[in-house]
């Protein structure tokens, strides 16, 4: 490198926007991390301890002793795969369901497709706790006999995921439709013109130039139904049929509460949320920028 360009760069001079800027996003960081490293830092310690020192104190004792108990005590490992009969069958179901939706909605031009779309979405529109109550009633009153263990539509992995493709099939319609709006109209008339079926242009052509959109949703799908504790809290009754965010109850007593506990089952129900953040972390990322060059 030229020594004027080392020059240019020796006197370009640090604009005080930059630096502020460096500041703001580093004490948003550190505010966000701020929880997060708190509830590590009391899950490796003893109760015992925080309980004599107090939880603002240098400890004495750092061990996996909280994370060995409360995967031990809440019988993790079968609500994990409580979870997993919930959460892929949903999101793969809401993946498919949508972009069936999104593509019909977007490739084909009809008087009702922007209406088609508003139904599809305004179903996110309304507060989970505004219809429990009819729709509580209405899995009672859902006989599936040989279907499911409890004979009824309640109390079942089958009830959850059915709640879960109904309320979040219509944010993923309308963000794949959005992205198969931008896909080029060339490459359906070829392929008509070619001979192709509906279903082969649907799956074939259209559906691998989503993949992006794809990941970034399946992304957000599998750590929405992970995480979701308000629908299996109304519609599952049955103690073993819980997911993993109700095994947490398990670490909780009638009397008293470990909370250094409690705060290593939450980092250790965290991890397939991560897991699957990082398998796809390319392509959420890049789903996430869709768009963003076009005008």
């Amino acid at each position: 490198m030229s020594s004027p360009t080392l020059a240019l760069k020796r006197r370009a001079p640090v604009r005080p926007a930059r630096v502020l800027l460096h500041v703001f996003l580093a004490g948003t960081a550190l505010a966000w991390l701020a929880p997060l490293l708190w509830a590590v830092f009391s899950a490796l310690r003893p109760y015992s301890e925080t309980s004599d020192k107090g939880y603002v104190s240098w400890p004495d004792t750092l061990n996996f002793d909280n994370f060995k108990n409360a995967f031990q005590q809440s019988d993790m490992l079968h609500y994990f795969g409580n979870t997993l009969v919930i959460a892929i069958p949903a999101v793969l179901l809401t993946l498919f369901l949508s972009s069936c939706v999104a593509f019909y909605v977007s490739r084909f031009d009809f008087r009702l497709n922007l209406a088609l779309l508003l139904v599809f979405t305004a179903g996110n529109l309304l507060p989970q706790q505004v219809i429990i109550t009819p729709l509580y009633r209405l899995y009672l009153l859902t006989d599936l006999p040989g279907i499911t263990a409890s004979g009824k539509l309640y109390d079942s992995a089958l009830g959850l995921v059915l709640i879960h493709v109904a309320f979040q099939s219509g944010f993923c319609a309308f963000v794949l439709s959005n992205y198969m709006r931008s896909l080029p109209h060339e490459l359906t008339e070829a392929a008509l013109v070619d001979g192709a079926s509906v279903w082969r242009l649907y799956w074939q052509i259209t559906l691998p130039l989503c993949k992006p959109a794809m990941a970034a949703l399946a992304t957000l799908l599998s750590i929405w139904i992970y995480n979701d504790f308000f629908w299996a809290l109304v519609l599952i009754s049955t103690g073993e049929n819980m997911p993993i965010t109700s095994a947490l109850n398990n670490l909780s007593g009638q009397y008293f509460t470990d909370p250094n506990l409690v705060a290593a089952g939450s980092l250790l129900t965290a991890i397939p949320t991560l897991v699957v953040y990082f398998a796809l972390q390319r392509q959420f990322v890049s789903g996430l920028t869709l768009g963003s060059n076009k005008g």
